[in-house]
C-alpha cells in the first residue's frame, strides 16, 4: 500500500470578514497584504528584493591601495632619477641624495598645504626586513674584494673603534648640555643621550664615494671610507639595540657593562659565521645548476635574504651576515652560474640597492614637513657642533695610531677627507623613526637627526668637491688592470708570502698566501663545478675587452674609425711587440713543418720508382 504524502504547506492566511464594494464576501488574504494596507506608508519587514543590473563600469580602490601608492612612489623617485641624469650637469655638483631630498621636501610641503597624511613606510619591520637589506647587499657585492682585504685592518678599525668613539663622546658631551638648565633638557639622562648618539654616528657617505670614484682619488682612501660605511651600519645597529635595552633599564651595574661587550662582539662573529655558512651553501647549490640557468639567480637573492632573515631570528648582525654572504657568494658563485646570470645578478641587485635608497631620501624630504617637529635650537645647534667635532678628532687621533702598522700612511690630506666624508644618511634616519614611544623627547631627537642629516648632505655632500680638488688629494693612476699587470701582481704576492715566511713576519701577504692554498686544496673541490669555464686570466682577459669596447661606444658617435686611442704609447708598443713575436714563432712553426713533410717525401722518393713522380719530390725538397 503506497504511503501518503505529507500535504504540502500552505500560506497562513486570514479571512476578509467585511463585505466589499460587489457585497460579496471577502476573499481570503496573507498576512502580509494585511499589514501592507494597514501600513501602507511605513517599511516593510520584508521588502522585495531589487533587480540588480550587471555593472559596467566598477572601482575596489581599497583592495589595491597598498600596492598601487607604492608603485606610484617607486615610479615617482624613478622620474626624479631619470630627470637628474638627463641634465647631467647638475649631478657633477650636487649629489644625486640632495636632489631626492629636495623633491621629497616639495612632495611633502604640497601634501601638507592638503592635509594629507604621509605614508606610514617607515616602521621599524618596513625598513629593516624590506628595506635595508637590498642597500646593503648592494654595497656588499660591489665591495672591490682585492684592496678591502689588503686594508681589512684598517677598515674595521675606523668602522668599530671609531663608531664607539663617535657614540661615547657625542652622548657624554650632550648629557653635560642637558645639565645646564637653560636648555631645558634636564629630563634627557645619559643613557638616552647614549641611544641617540649611536643613531646619528652611522655614515653614510653615497655623495662622498661618488664625488671619490669621479676625481679618481687613491685607492686606500677609496675604500676605507667605502668599508666603513658598510661595517659602520652593523655596528651601530648593535649599539642601537644595546642602548635601548639599556635605557628601559632603572639602574645600570657593572656586570650589565661586561654582559654588553660580550654581546657586542657575539653579535658581530655571529653575523660573519651565518653569512660564511649561506655563501658556502649558495656555492654548492649552483654546482648543480647547469641544466637549470633561468633559476640561477633566484638562489643568489634567496639564500643571501635567508642570509638576514636567520640573523634577525637569532638578533644578531644581519648586517654583517647579509654582506660576508654576498662576498662569499661573489667569490664563488660566479664561476658556477653562466654569464647571462651573473648579468641578472648584477643588474637587479644594482637597482633593488638604488630604489630602496632613493625612497629613503625622498621620504626623508616629505617627512621633514609633514612631521610635527620638536624644536630646542639648543641641544640641535651643539648636536651638529659635537659630531663635527667627534669625528674629526677621531680620525686625527685613529689614524696616529693606525698609520705606523701601514705600509701606505694616510697623510693630512687623506685624514681630511676621512673627516670630512662623514655625511648622515638612511641608517640614522630609519632608527631615529623606530625608536619607542616610551622615550620622552623622541620627537626632539627626530627633529635632531633631520637637521644632521640635512646639513651633512647638502653643506658637506656639495663642498666635497671643490675642497677636495683644492687641497690636491693623493689621485690613483690610470687604470692598468691588464694581463700582465695581473700575473704581476700575483708573483711579487708570493714573492712577499715566501720573504715574510723566510723573515718570521706575517702580514696580510702571509695569511692570504696560507688561504689560497687551502682553498685551492679544499673549498674549490667542494664548491666549484668541475668542468668550469674559464681561469681568472682568461675572465680578466674578456672583461678587459668588454670595457674597452664599452668605453669606445660610450665615447663615440657615428664613425667609429673616429675614436680617440684608449691605449697609451708604451701599451702600443708592446702590443705591436708581442704581435711580432707571435708571427715570427707562427712563420718557424710553418717553416718547420714544411721541412718535415719535404723531407719524408724525398725518403718517400728513395723507394717509390716512378718515372717523374721521384724527380718531382726531389726538385720539391732541393728548392
Amino acid at each position: 500500500m503506497a504511503r501518503r504524502k505529507p500535504p504540502r504547506p500552505h500560506p497562513f492566511y486570514l479571512l476578509q470578514v467585511a463585505p466589499n464594494q460587489s457585497g460579496a464576501r471577502g476573499r481570503a488574504q496573507p498576512v502580509s497584504e494585511l499589514v501592507d494596507a494597514l501600513q501602507p506608508d511605513g517599511p516593510q519587514a520584508f521588502p522585495d528584493a531589487e533587480k540588480a543590473n550587471l555593472p559596467v563600469f566598477t572601482m575596489d580602490y581599497p583592495r589595491i591601495q597598498i600596492p598601487f601608492e607604492i608603485t606610484l612612489w617607486v615610479l615617482l623617485a624613478s622620474f626624479a632619477k631619470i630627470g637628474f641624469h638627463v641634465y647631467h650637469k647638475i649631478t657633477i655638483w650636487v649629489p644625486e641624495s640632495c636632489l631626492l631630498i629636495s623633491i621629497g621636501l616639495i612632495v611633502g610641503g604640497i601634501m601638507h598645504s592638503v592635509h594629507e597624511e604621509p605614508p606610514a613606510v617607515l616602521s621599524s619591520n618596513v625598513f629593516f626586513l624590506y628595506m635595508l637589506p637590498p642597500i646593503v647587499l648592494d654595497s656588499g657585492y660591489f665591495m672591490p674584494t682585492r684592496p678591502f682585504f689588503e686594508n681589512i685592518g684598517t677598515v674595521l678599525w675606523f668602522a668599530v673603534v671609531g663608531t664607539l668613539w663617535n657614540s661615547i663622546g657625542i652622548g657624554m658631551s650632550l648629557f653635560a648640555i642637558c645639565q645646564i638648565e637653560a636648555f631645558e633638557v634636564q629630563d634627557i639622562n645619559l643613557q638616552e643621550n647614549l641611544l641617540f648618539a649611536s643613531i646619528i654616528s652611522a655614515v653614510d657617505p653615497v655623495a662622498v664615494l661618488s664625488v671619490f670614484e669621479d676625481v679618481s682619488v687613491n685607492e686606500q682612501l677609496y675604500i676605507v671610507v667605502f668599508g666603513e660605511c658598510l661595517f659602520n651600519d652593523a655596528v651601530t645597529v648593535v649599539l642601537y639595540n644595546m642602548f635601548n635595552f639599556v635605557a628601559e633599564m632603572p639602574v645600570v651595574e657593572p656586570v650589565d657593562v661586561f654582559l654588553g661587550v660580550a654581546r657586542f662582539f657575539v653579535v658581530g662573529l655571529g653575523g660573519m659565521g651565518f653569512g660564511i655558512l649561506f655563501g658556502f651553501v649558495a656555492a654548492f647549490t649552483t654546482r648543480f645548476t647547469s641544466r637549470v640557468r633561468e633559476i640561477e639567480p633566484l638562489f643568489i637573492f634567496m639564500y643571501s635574504y635567508l642570509a638576514y632573515l636567520v640573523a634577525e631570528l637569532f638578533a644578531i648582525s644581519s648586517i654583517m651576515a647579509i654582506v660576508t654572504c654576498a662576498l662569499t657568494m661573489k667569490y664563488y658563485v660566479e664561476e658556477n652560474v653562466s654569464q647571462r646570470s651573473c648579468t641578472t645578478i648584477r643588474h637587479v641587485v644594482k637597482m633593488l640597492g638604488s630604489i630602496s635608497e632613493t625612497l629613503i631620501f625622498f621620504f626623508l624630504g616629505v617627512v621633514t614637513i609633514t612631521t610635527e617637529h620638536e624644536w630646542n635650537w639648543g641641544y640641535i645647534l651643539f648636536t651638529l657642533l659635537f659630531a663635527f667635532i667627534w669625528r674629526g678628532l677621531g680620525v686625527l687621533v685613529l689614524t696616529q695610531i693606525i698609520n705606523p702598522f701601514r705600509t701606505i700612511p694616510f697623510h693630512l690630506k687623506d685624514q681630511f677627507g676621512l673627516a670630512y666624508g662623514g655625511l648622515r644618511g638612511a641608517i640614522s634616519f630609519a632608527l631615529v623613526f623606530t625608536l619607542p614611544d616610551n622615550i620622552g623627547r623622541k620627537q626632539l631627537f627626530v627633529t635632531a637627526t633631520i637637521a644632521i642629516i640635512l646639513f651633512t648632505v647638502f653643506l658637506q655632500g656639495i663642498s666635497i668637491r671643490p675642497l677636495i680638488e683644492y687641497i690636491n688629494v693623493r689621485r690613483t693612476n690610470r687604470n692598468l688592470d691588464t694581463i700582465n699587470v695581473e700575473v704581476h701582481c700575483r708573483l711579487m704576492e708570493h714573492t712577499i708570502a715566501g720573504i715574510e715566511d723566510l723573515c718570521g713576519q706575517w702580514s696580510h701577504f702571509y695569511w692570504k698566501d696560507k688561504f689560497m692554498k687551502f682553498n685551492n686544496r679544499i673549498l674549490r673541490r667542494i664548491l666549484i663545478r668541475d668542468n668550469r669555464a674559464e681561469s681568472s686570466i682568461v675572465a680578466l682577459y674578456k672583461k678587459l675587452e668588454l670595457q674597452n669596447a664599452m668605453e669606445i661606444l660610450d665615447t663615440v658617435s657615428g664613425d667609429i674609425s673616429a675614436a680617440p686611442s684608449i691605449f697609451l704609447a708604451s701599451d702600443l708598443k708592446s702590443m705591436h711587440d708581442i704581435l711580432s713575436k707571435n708571427m715570427y714563432k707562427i712563420r718557424q712553426r710553418v717553416r718547420y713543418s714544411i721541412i718535415i713533410i719535404l723531407h719524408f717525401f724525398y725518403f718517400l722518393s728513395n723507394f717509390i720508382q716512378v718515372p717523374y713522380f721521384s724527380t718531382v719530390l726531389r726538385y720539391l725538397y732541393f728548392t
